[in-house]
């Protein structure tokens, strides 16, 4: 099991208050997930504020571009993981999102990962494609297919119904051969991507039996397409945390927190199939030992990496704190009875080795 961050690039105003988080403060909690050893951080991606973030607050949210970003980040750090969660596909054109993943990799030495899908809001999608009815489903289909021949041939041609270009020589390609592509989204069209195209599943907010059932229907249909997953295919859910004395306690902190607000916005989308009114069934809630236990069903599911992990706090030093307290009481726990290695330079790891962590 790795641990991965999710940094505010496009979380003011949905998971957190606005404001939040200034461009020094975003880059600070990239910094300190390295130094607490937490083995990845992912960006999500927004273009324009949402209607109901707009009735909400009065001051408007700031949206970091994901891939930029990253790239600063990547100077900042030396072993962290960087990964999007998700990139929308309908923001950007595939020759060009080609070459910002393939850049970032180069730069990051091998260091990125690629989430992507359909996105949340549609009103973000129609801002971006006005007068055209998309059907983001095929448009993703298009999209993943045509990166792959952009990030694996020398000359790239595609014709379809949204994506069309002839004779692109996209270099450099990525550092990682393959690049991995992880198909984000909780519906079949995202886990049908997943099993054709991708080299892992990216869901959000499910429980560790639901996991399980993904990723069974995941591979029924790579088999269907004659695919079999690559060994170190990544099951990466992302999930929240609310730390509490038990369940009662972490349930009453969570609700009073906006990322509570932002999952129940997501209910009639995203989250449309699951009970989000259970949440600590389906993310990790409650005190040390009660997080360990999920995660340990969560490993049993399948899941080797819990990404974006969001923290139910208002403000960043709150958030600091408990990425803190998690690694010292969960991550090291989790990693001392499995045995997993501390990645390198994590400053946590080095205490624990120490033995100075209680």
């Amino acid at each position: 099991m790795r641990f991965g961050l999710g940094v505010p690039t496009g979380t003011e105003g949905l998971m957190y208050p606005v404001p939040y988080a200034d461009p020094e403060q975003a880059v600070r909690l990239a910094v300190e997930a390295e130094r607490l050893g937490f083995d990845s951080v992912w960006g999500n991606d927004h273009v324009t504020t949402q209607k109901y973030v707009r009735a909400e607050f009065e001051q408007p949210p700031r949206y970091y571009d994901p891939y930029l970003y990253l790239s600063y980040v990547a100077g900042q750090t030396t072993t962290l993981e960087l990964g999007t969660a998700i990139t929308v596909f309908a923001f950007r054109n595939p020759v060009v999102l080609a070459k910002q993943a393939a850049t970032l990799d180069q730069l990051s030495g091998g260091r990125f990962k690629l989430g992507v899908g359909i996105g949340a809001y549609r009103e973000e999608a129609e801002a971006m494609w006005p007068g055209v009815r998309i059907h983001r489903g095929r448009q993703a289909e298009e999209y993943t297919q045509a990166l792959q021949l952009l990030f694996t041939e020398r000359r790239a041609s595609f014709a379809g119904e949204f994506v069309s270009f002839t004779d692109v020589e996209s270099f450099p390609k990525p550092r990682q051969t393959p690049l991995p592509i992880l198909s984000g989204g909780n519906s079949p069209g995202a886990r049908e991507r997943a099993a054709r195209y991708g080299h892992g599943w990216l869901p959000a907010v499910l429980t560790p039996q639901e996991v399980a059932a993904g990723v069974a229907a995941i591979r029924e249909l790579a088999q269907q397409h004659g695919r079999v997953l690559p060994a170190d295919f990544d099951v990466a859910p992302q999930l929240s945390i609310s730390i509490g004395r038990d369940t009662a306690d972490a349930v009453a902190s969570f609700e009073t927190s906006q990322l509570y607000q932002h999952m129940r916005s997501l209910s009639a989308s995203t989250l449309k199939d699951q009970d989000t009114a259970d949440f600590a069934s389906r993310n990790l809630i409650g005190n040390a030992e009660q997080m360990l236990d999920q995660i340990r069903a969560y490993a049993a599911a399948g899941v080797t990496t819990l990404s974006a992990l969001l923290f139910a706090k208002n403000t960043v030093e709150e958030t600091i704190e408990a990425m803190q307290w998690f690694s010292e009481n969960v991550i090291a726990a989790y990693r001392a009875e499995t045995g997993t290695p501390w990645p390198a330079g994590s400053a946590t790891g080095q205490a624990t080795a120490a033995g100075s962590l209680a």
